[in-house]
């Protein structure tokens, strides 16, 4: 059953339909292979060619009693071929069928998903231009550090999936291998170069060596490639849920006209998109999990990846992609506010420069230690006293006694954040 969040061109890839068509897709190519051996006349391949069919209801049918889909499968193509189809599947084992099929559909699934990245970045290349100097706090902990700009904390994330998109590609390459050897992997019954045609018409390579299937690590490096990128999705989705919370609003979410935030409370717009990814992110996760389980298996092979593989594979492409496309439309429709940014600044009323004045101290010859005590001091008492930062520095004699009084504006200066935003931006490549 393909779940309701996939998207269409993702699904198809998943359907019923299209995974009986690859595998059809490779028996007719095999038999190609073995016509070129002349171990297939070609009369026969035109037979097969041309009347190689399948109907998938039938095939669900004939499972019933075969308990065997590949069986079933063949079964259903003989219908249709007939005599002819005592050539279909010679040498081969029901793996050679599955397996080089399932990174046909793996490989496209990539495909799709560096799309929705490559379509992401680029929605996160304009939102970081547009705020590049927009001003805004830091915060480590929870608690205001330095002032930053929301432009550089979107070219962070850009960056992120840049690094995203290198790691589906490699995911797409570690899957991109068939294998045509027959049962346990020696080619007894099949010619090596029955398994290179094979592949080389699919756009795969063929394997270095295998058993009577494709080692696993592959697709557990593959499934952990989504997973990684499920989490990027994830970071960038719960900093966009902190920043909406009430007391910081400095964005916060599309939300479209005629939405609803809760059954009860109607005054609610509440950040359900970045809470979606962050659920489906730990799916991701579960999943890579158990295609490592399924790197271990019984001598030369046994099925007890088969079924985890079922669920767990059309499900992580489909989740992350449906997760892309609900980023993107994030994206583009963020709603941001620069006067809350700069508003929330000042709450801490001026503390948020300590690190740049303590820095003033040391470049005057003051030890640290000692430096930081006063800077220290001054803090404490913003948060105890409730006054304002510069305020305590003007009342501290020890601080006084090395800052000039016409030095303390240039102190509070939110400038000094910004006159490397530019050469960061240059190097991260937007």
């Amino acid at each position: 059953m393909i779940p309701r969040y996939s998207l269409p061109r993702m699904s198809a890839i998943w359907s019923d339909e299209n995974k009986f068509q690859k595998m059809l897709d490779v028996e007719i190519l095999a038999c190609e292979a073995l016509a070129d051996l002349g171990k297939i006349p070609q009369k026969e391949l035109k037979k097969i060619k041309s009347k190689a069919k399948f109907n998938v209801k039938r095939i669900e049918k004939i499972e019933k009693t075969t308990r065997h889909d590949v069986i079933a499968f063949l079964h259903n193509i003989a219908e249709y071929i007939g005599d002819s189809s005592r050539f279909v599947h010679q040498g081969l084992t029901s793996s050679d069928v599955l397996d080089t099929g399932l990174s046909i559909m793996m490989k496209e699934s990539a495909d799709i998903i560096l799309e929705d990245l490559k379509t992401l970045k680029e929605e996160l290349r304009k939102k970081a231009k547009k705020y590049r100097h927009t001003i805004m706090v830091g915060r480590s902990h929870g608690v205001h550090a330095e002032p930053t700009t929301f432009g550089l904390k979107l070219a962070l994330f850009f960056d992120e999936i840049n690094r995203g998109i290198e790691r589906i590609k490699r995911a797409k390459e570690i899957i991109s291998v068939g294998k045509i050897s027959g049962p346990v992997g020696t080619y007894s019954n099949i010619e090596p170069y029955v398994e290179s045609y094979v592949c080389k018409k699919s756009g795969l390579k063929p394997a270095n060596i295998s058993t009577q299937i494709l080692q696993r690590d592959r697709h557990a490096e593959y499934m952990s490639e989504i997973a990684i990128v499920g989490a990027t999705l994830e970071k960038i989705a719960t900093e966009f849920r902190n920043l909406q919370k009430t007391e910081v609003r400095e964005v916060e979410e599309p939300f479209g006209k005629g939405q609803k935030g809760s059954s009860a409370m109607p005054h609610k717009r509440n950040p359900v998109m970045c809470e979606r990814i962050s659920g489906l992110a730990r799916v991701l996760r579960s999943n890579a999990m158990a295609a490592m389980e399924n790197v271990a298996l019984w001598h030369e092979r046994d099925i007890s990846h088969s079924s985890v593989e079922r669920i767990i594979i059309p499900d992580s492409t489909m989740l992350l992609d449906y997760m892309l496309n609900q980023m993107i439309e994030i994206i583009k429709g963020l709603l941001v506010y620069p006067e809350n940014m700069v508003n929330n600044i000042a709450k801490t009323k001026g503390l948020v420069f300590s690190a740049r004045i303590l820095v003033e101290l040391e470049k005057k010859g003051i030890e640290r230690r000692k430096a930081y005590d006063i800077i220290q001091r001054c803090a404490m008492k913003v948060w105890e006293k409730d006054i304002n930062f510069k305020e305590a520095l003007w009342n501290d004699s020890d601080f006084m006694k090395v800052v000039k009084p016409k030095e303390i504006e240039r102190f509070f200066d939110l400038g000094y954040y910004t006159k490397h935003v530019d050469k960061i931006f240059k190097k991260v490549g937007i």
